[in-house]
């Protein structure tokens, strides 16, 4: 397991350097309110990953409970079936995003916020959301390679393939917006980056399980409905997610300047990556989850939640304390100085919350999917998101993007303790036994790199991203000691063996 997810993470470490230097970049390029209106597009054209109903979410589960059982044809069958309910969605995506373009025209380039825009920005912005909405409905069925990849636990295999893609955007990224920097080169760069990935993905999928077959051949009606039972669930999750992490930019072009959204969205640039790396442990943990549970191996299943769950939380502390006390002036250091002040005050608010949510979400919502117990999460995460919209509409307007952030944190704790408790709930764990194994020892070391940060920014006063960079190591220095001899010491999860494998 320790491989897979090191494959994740070695994969998270590349989108984030992707990202730094992508990010200051394209809003130089763009410019603020470009970039606004292009942070926007893809905010609402997330509404269109809705209508796909969770079914890449069921495919995992579904795939790897039959692989797991060695039974190739049920999992040719779900494979089938999901693509066949994929393609017919995909379908409907682009009638529905026809009807999402009317009001993006109403709402954002012809309201008083786009008052301003030139004329070749609007009608580049027409053009954008049309090539996104294109790429959303293909991406439907051209992610499911990725669902049998994660079902058979070849992950390495599956970030080669996603690396290439980013490596690939970064290049066409940085050349083609150099030479013309509109909203319709850059999503297509997105569609052609999709393309690429999609066709090494089915080639590399013949070659190493070139039992599966990814082709409509197997569609089982029978199936439709079991995997739907399950993918409406997931749809909820994807629900929530929208609402409580992609809606905040449209509340802020709705009633703010584009260029709100862009200090919003670099306030907030940090949280994608660090969400993936937490990703990364619950796509390993999920079909982990599905396959200990055909097994029956349920100790062994606790162990990992555990195990995982204190690991995600320490991860978590030392970039956490890293952005609450030095995040502003790396903002300032990595976009510009006018950055510091409103985005590296949404980027505290927004980390205070992460502390508490992601290491919850990353383990614990992944365990639940595993045992199909998709229900109650779900639900839970969209009333989560009803929240953070609600409250977001009723702040922006006094505290602008500030009022924005808050909406989004009170949600987050909300959700995390909501979670936490069904997750110990379903694996007959007791709360106060999770936060004394999982919290206590990784909070007591989280205190090592505050301190060394703290330090770095009111005693020596650091400046300029090589002394910022260089205090960051220093914290990750500290903090991996305490970990070795003071979190991990004697801990019986941490034993030096290899991890048992499902019977």
């Amino acid at each position: 397991m320790f491989k897979n997810v090191g494959a994740n993470w070695a994969l998270n470490g590349l989108q984030i350097l992707v990202l730094l230097k992508l990010a200051p970049f394209v809003v130089e390029a763009l410019g603020r309110d470009q970039n606004g209106l292009w942070v926007t597009i893809v905010s609402m054209t997330g509404i269109l990953s809705l209508l796909v109903l969770g079914v890449p979410l069921a495919s995992v589960r579904y795939v790897a409970e039959h692989v797991a059982r060695k039974d190739v044809e049920r999992a040719n069958a779900a494979v089938s079936t999901c693509l066949g309910i994929c393609l017919g969605l995909g379908v409907g995506a682009l009638a529905i995003g026809a009807s999402l373009f009317g009001f993006f025209e109403v709402a954002y380039l012809r309201g008083e916020a786009a008052a301003g825009l030139p004329p070749e920005i609007v009608q580049g912005a027409r053009i954008a959301f049309a090539v996104v909405v294109v790429q959303v409905a293909m991406g439907f069925a051209m992610r499911l390679p990725y669902g049998v990849f994660d079902a058979h636990h070849d992950f390495v295999a599956r970030n080669a393939i996603m690396a290439g893609e980013l490596l690939l955007r970064l290049a066409l990224t940085l050349g083609l917006l150099a030479w013309k920097a509109t909203l319709p080169v850059l999503a297509a760069v997105q569609v052609a980056c999709s393309v690429f990935e999609f066709l090494v993905a089915l080639f590399v999928l013949k070659r190493r399980h070139p039992e599966i077959r990814f082709a409509l051949g197997g569609f089982d009606r029978g199936l439709v409905r079991e995997i739907l039972g399950f993918s409406v669930f997931a749809m909820l999750l994807n629900v929530g997610n929208l609402l409580a992490f992609r809606s905040d930019a449209m509340v802020i072009g709705a009633r703010l300047d584009a260029a709100q959204v862009t200090y919003f969205d670099i306030g907030n640039k940090f949280f994608d990556p660090m969400t993936s790396l937490l990703i990364a442990v619950g796509a390993v943990v999920m079909p982990m989850t599905s396959r200990l549970q055909a097994t029956g191996d349920r100790e062994e299943l606790c162990r990992v939640f555990l195990k995982w769950s204190k690991i995600s939380l320490s991860i978590v502390l030392l970039i956490g304390t890293f952005l609450l006390v030095l995040g502003p002036d790396f903002l300032g250091s990595w976009i510009g100085p006018e950055y510091v002040g409103p985005s590296g005050a949404v980027l505290r608010v927004l980390m205070a919350s992460f502390l508490v949510y992601l290491p919850v979400r990353g383990v614990a919502l992944p365990v639940l999917l595993g045992l199909g117990r998709a229900r109650a999460p779900a639900i839970a995460l969209l009333a989560m998101g009803v929240l953070n919209l609600g409250l977001s509409l009723a702040l922006v307007g006094p505290y602008g993007i500030l009022g924005v952030a808050i909406g989004t944190a009170i949600p987050n704790v909300i959700f995390a303790g909501v979670l936490l408790r069904l997750a110990c709930r379903e694996l007959g764990l007791r709360i106060a036994s999770y936060v004394g194994y999982v919290a206590t020892r990784a909070t007591i070391a989280g205190l090592v790199p505050l301190a060394v940060f703290l330090a770095a920014k009111h005693a020596i006063g650091v400046s300029g991203m090589p002394a910022l960079v260089g205090a960051g190591c220093v914290g990750t220095i500290a903090f991996a000691a305490a970990w070795i001899f003071f979190v991990q010491r004697g801990d019986p999860h941490f034993e030096v063996q290899p991890e048992r494998a499902p019977r």
